[in-house]
């Protein structure tokens, strides 16, 4: 079905409804990579009059990916539930815009409506919405998760502490966990990307970070980032693993690319909660996406790189994960040319998978090469922060030295926290309270007067490796 708008005298044809999506986009280099952008500023905004007048039914009757060959496709239509749609199945794209920013979407009836939205709902809307609107948007949903603590309440900021190291050596991976504990990082995950993906390695890791956890009581989860098939046979073994991780992205075809499917990612999750290591909490999967991955792998099926992103948010929703983020520029320039690409893509992927009902967190980054520096990152955390992000990530001084990739540091968190007064996770701040890194107004305490937590923690070296 084709769709037309005038603008003026100049009368624009879209084709289909993958076309109109991918021209209503904001400008970004992966679309145009792909040949999929609109071709001047007059079409993106015709496609956007054209797309606001769509009604939202629309996505349940046309398939951007067909159902016969896709079972992403099939996971978002066989799961619809129609009864919270209801409330919002008679408006346009536009329209649903326009409620989403008005005081009748708040937060209960945001949190009802998840269901109800298909990943090509929320990225159709997402395309109308300046970054003030995607922030106000993101700002009323809420979702919580929990396993040994509790994520996304109101008015907290957690953050993964990533201790990477190039060649997994234990003393530095260590040295870099204990960084990010005296910044009070780590309430989301003490998160490794390990640099193999061995079964053994794997599990020596995982050992080496639970033995951490239970010395000093810590009221979190660790993962070593390995593919899902090494983490099952990691499982298998007795290894101590808490979540189950793994990459995903909006199409069987790009799922299949990361050596995943459907089944697959069921089975690690029934494994992982037959474990039952979680305290306060059953939600044991981790999952990391990222805009241009589907593109990356030829298997994006001429979409718009933002809506594939979204239907990957489908899959992570399917499995009722405790983490999920979008490593916003990690992929290049390629797909996300610059600091304001990046920028808008973090709120656009913040707020869609909010509205799809996702503990959301982002991986504030960008690589060397593209037009992006920190100062494009600390707007972006700030812009994330006032949105109600639930995690951010962060490695010691910003540099990954593994992934060889610019990210946030532990002081990033820490300044974040104090300017918008917001808080870790509940259990994870009375642990800092009582290790003596939180001073009595329940603050980190200037560098120098931890003391005695650097004392206790000093003991990780002797952590088996």
């Amino acid at each position: 079905m084709a769709y037309h708008s005038s603008l003026g005298v100049n009368r624009h044809r879209f084709d289909d409804l993958k076309t109109l999506l991918a021209c209503a986009s904001p400008r970004r280099s992966g679309d145009e990579l792909a040949g999929l952008a609109a071709d001047s500023d007059e079409r993106r905004v015709a496609a956007r009059h054209a797309l606001a007048e769509l009604p939202l039914r629309v996505f349940l009757d046309e398939a951007l990916v067909p159902y016969e060959h896709d079972e992403v496709t099939r996971l978002i239509v066989d799961s619809h539930d129609a009864v919270a749609f209801a409330p919002v199945s008679h408006m346009s794209v536009g329209q649903f815009r326009n409620w989403l920013l008005s005081y009748a979407a708040n937060t209960e009836a945001l949190t009802a409506l998840a269901p109800g939205l298909t990943p090509e709902m929320v990225a159709a809307v997402s395309k109308l919405m300046r970054n003030q609107d995607l922030i106000a948007v993101a700002a009323k949903c809420r979702v919580v998760s929990r396993f040994r603590n509790t994520l996304g309440l109101p008015g907290r900021l957690a953050c993964r502490l990533q201790p990477n190291h190039p060649t997994d050596d234990p003393l530095g991976i260590a040295a870099s966990t204990l960084d990010g504990l005296l910044f009070g990082a780590g309430d989301a995950v003490i998160g490794l990307n390990p640099a193999g993906d061995s079964v053994p390695d794997t599990i020596r890791l995982l050992e080496m970070f639970d033995a951490l956890r239970q010395r000093f009581d810590i009221p979190t989860q660790s993962c070593v980032l390995a593919h899902v098939t090494t983490s099952l046979r990691a499982m298998e073994r007795g290894a101590p693993l808490d979540l189950v991780f793994q990459s995903i992205a909006g199409s069987e075809a790009a799922n299949a690319g990361f050596g995943v499917n459907l089944a697959l990612l069921r089975e690690a999750r029934e494994a992982a909660l037959g474990l039952k290591r979680g305290t306060v909490g059953n939600d044991c999967m981790y999952f990391e996406t990222g805009q241009g991955s589907a593109l990356s792998a030829n298997a994006h099926h001429g979409v718009d790189q933002q809506t594939m992103e979204v239907r990957a948010y489908a899959v992570a929703r399917a499995y009722q994960p405790l983490l999920v983020n979008t490593v916003v520029g990690f992929i290049g320039p390629e797909y996300l040319y610059d600091g304001k690409q990046i920028i808008r893509a973090g709120l656009e992927d913040h707020c869609c998978g909010k509205l799809l009902g996702l503990p959301m967190g982002v991986d504030v980054c960008y690589t060397n090469h593209a037009e992006a520096d920190q100062d494009d990152m600390d707007t972006l955390l700030t812009l994330l922060a006032t949105a109600g992000v639930n995690f951010v990530i962060a490695v010691p001084g910003a540099d990954d030295v593994m992934l060889s990739y610019q990210s946030l540091s532990y002081h990033d968190v820490v300044a974040t926290r104090h300017l918008m007064q917001l808080r870790p996770a509940p259990e994870f701040e009375t642990w800092l309270a009582k290790m003596g890194l939180l001073d009595e107004h329940g603050r980190l305490p200037p560098p120098g007067a931890n003391h005695r937590a650097l004392q206790q923690l000093l003991a990780l070296e002797n952590l088996p490796r």
